[in-house]
């Protein structure tokens, strides 16, 4: 089979991570030290927090813990298509804010502003390419969706196009495509593991101490401040904040309101200027499709593609599965880029992958506090984290330095997603509901009840 094919001489390991130039891991933590303010995960958010604490106030004595190295997490491992939502796209926040949509679209915007204000204060080059974001239907009857998302994004102020079959496949050839919508401002892409090491450099040149290869052991309160333990060391702090992701380290109670699954991801090799050609793509969006099991696509600077979107979910969350290193999970992704691209079966994959999605029944970013609140845990994107973490850690730190700040009041940062059932009964659900995913679209029936179930459960997932 050409997905086979394709895959004869891949590299399973993030694209973004493998890099001759890739920084050297900090020191880790051996020995007692204190801290006004503990951040544990060195992943997006996590540097994202260090930073604004410390511009907000430079004499803060700042410590950051990461259990493996900088961007090795989640943070590594996205399609890294950004935009200005954060809380996963505008019709996931009317779906669960409705009350609060003007503030989030406000704070959306204010988000992006600060995101790339940061990148230009300390000359962080991480690829980035602002054209846009493209939403395609597969299928004639998918364009219904586009057209009510073009009304909802129209009516929010946003500056987008609707394109017809013939208007979509001029911006990206694909025979599948029936139309597409296309947002124009402040979105697009970027090298997500270049934007974490930039966030590093950064974080340093404040002064916060970061300490790699320290994993969190336990947390314990000790009245007016935290002590975390880790495999060589102490840490004192008075405010201690968890961005810990999927991995959901810091409280047991966590992982009742999040769930890891896996995303997998292809790397083309770099296109030639004629392979280029038969697909187009001259604006360079970043693409969403309609499907039940979408895809979503990119290009990098160097005109390979990312293809990406097959979910897995494993027994407990593992935190590197080995079924994730075999050609196994990536054959039907691979199958499913050729679908979409037939006019590229030259074209072979070098790089396969996965990355850890902390999903919750909102699909978006939430706060949890712990230890009379000395302790918060800003996670949850659900896999639309590149911008937003910046916002869940300004949220998280705003909740846990106790800021009068009015967004704090509204239901996004003053409620909790709903559980989700412990294992094994999780692991059941998630498969099934990932086996109706995979043959929705082909085979209908009881799966489609099935993610309807699951969506009123909390998790739009069709």
């Amino acid at each position: 089979m050409l997905g086979e094919r394709a895959l004869a001489n891949v590299t399973f390991y993030p694209f973004w991570l493998d890099r001759p130039d890739a920084p050297a891991p900090n020191a880790r933590l051996v020995g007692n030290t204190e801290a006004d303010l503990l951040i544990v995960g060195g992943g997006s958010t996590g540097l994202w927090a260090a930073i604004l604490a410390k511009e907000a106030d430079p004499s803060q004595n700042v410590v950051l813990i990461e259990a493996e190295n900088i961007a090795s997490g989640a943070s590594g491992r996205p399609g890294a298509i950004v935009s200005t939502s954060v809380m996963h796209g505008l019709h996931n926040a009317i779906r669960i804010f409705p009350k609060d949509i003007a503030t989030l679209e406000a704070l959306g915007q204010t988000n992006i502003a600060g995101f790339l204000a940061t990148l230009d204060r300390y000359g962080i080059d991480c690829d980035a390419e602002w054209n846009g974001e493209l939403t395609v239907a597969v299928g004639k009857e998918s364009t219904p969706v586009l057209r009510q998302e073009y009304e909802l994004h129209k009516q929010h102020g946003h500056e987008v196009m609707l394109l017809d079959a013939d208007e979509t496949r001029r911006q990206l050839n694909s025979p599948l495509f029936e139309g597409g919508l296309w947002a124009k401002k402040n979105s697009g892409t970027l090298h997500p593991a270049k934007l974490a090491w930039g966030l590093k450099r950064a974080a340093l040149s404040l002064g916060v101490r970061i300490h790699e290869y320290t994993p969190l052991g336990e947390l314990a309160d000790e009245g007016g401040t935290v002590v975390a333990s880790t495999r060589d060391g102490r840490i004192r702090a008075g405010k201690v904040l968890l961005a810990t992701s999927a991995f959901a380290a810091g409280h047991p109670h966590i992982k009742k309101r999040v769930a890891m699954v896996r995303d997998r991801i292809l790397m083309t090799q770099p296109l030639t200027d004629e392979q280029m050609d038969r697909i187009g793509w001259k604006n360079r969006q970043g693409v969403y499709d309609t499907r039940t099991q979408l895809n979503y696509m990119r290009l990098t600077r160097d005109n390979r593609i990312l293809f990406g979107g097959r979910l897995g979910y494993f027994f407990g969350g593992p935190r590197d599965p080995r079924l994730d290193r075999t050609p196994a999970p990536y054959t039907r992704l691979a199958e499913a880029f050729f679908r979409t691209f037939p006019q590229l079966d030259d074209v072979g994959f070098t790089h396969a992958w996965s990355g850890p999605i902390d999903l919750t029944t909102r699909m978006a970013v939430h706060l949890q506090t712990y230890h009379g609140g000395k302790v918060v845990y800003a996670g949850g994107y659900s896999g639309f984290g590149v911008s937003a973490s910046r916002f869940g850690a300004d949220m998280g730190l705003a909740k846990l330095m106790g800021s009068n700040r009015p967004e704090l009041d509204c239901d996004f940062a003053s409620t909790m997603p709903g559980t989700i059932p412990p294992e094994p009964f999780r692991y059941l659900g998630a498969r099934l509901t990932m086996y109706a995913l995979d043959t929705a679209d082909a085979k209908g029936g009881w799966r489609n009840l099935w993610l309807k179930f699951v969506g009123k459960l909390g998790f739009p997932l069709s």
